[in-house]
């Protein structure tokens, strides 16, 4: 199964983190595995597609193969609304949470003490 995006997607490109070749943001630890969301121009073959990328980054070409391109999530498309149940807080933000019921009881021993753990 591959990977196919429309012309207009806006796609993360991935980054390679061997020694030797151009940088982008830090480097080390923190670099990123994946930079900017570009916009896709063309759809050339079956799995590359040619980039809009800014023209900072004119030493690079612009065609790349499908697998170095993740597909970029909207702000919208990343919120999701989950369903929660309503929570009564009281005056000074404290809630009260009422146990269904006791799944599980452990007692642990440690060297001086026993510690009573309970699953809910």
């Amino acid at each position: 199964m591959t990977l196919e995006f429309q012309v207009g997607d806006y796609i993360l490109l991935k980054v390679s983190p061997i020694k030797g070749v151009q940088q982008f943001g830090r480097r080390g630890k923190l670099s990123p595995g994946y930079i900017d969301p570009f916009r896709i121009v063309e759809r050339i073959g079956v799995v590359s597609y040619r980039l809009d990328i800014l023209a900072s980054m004119s030493s690079i070409h612009s065609v790349f193969h499908v697998s170095m391109l993740k597909k970029h999530l909207s702000d919208k498309e990343q919120q999701r609304v989950l369903d929660a149940p309503e929570i009564e807080l009281q005056d000074n933000l404290i809630t009260i949470e009422i146990p269904v019921c006791i799944i599980a009881r452990e007692d642990k021993r440690l060297r001086n003490k026993v510690i009573h753990l309970v699953k809910v």
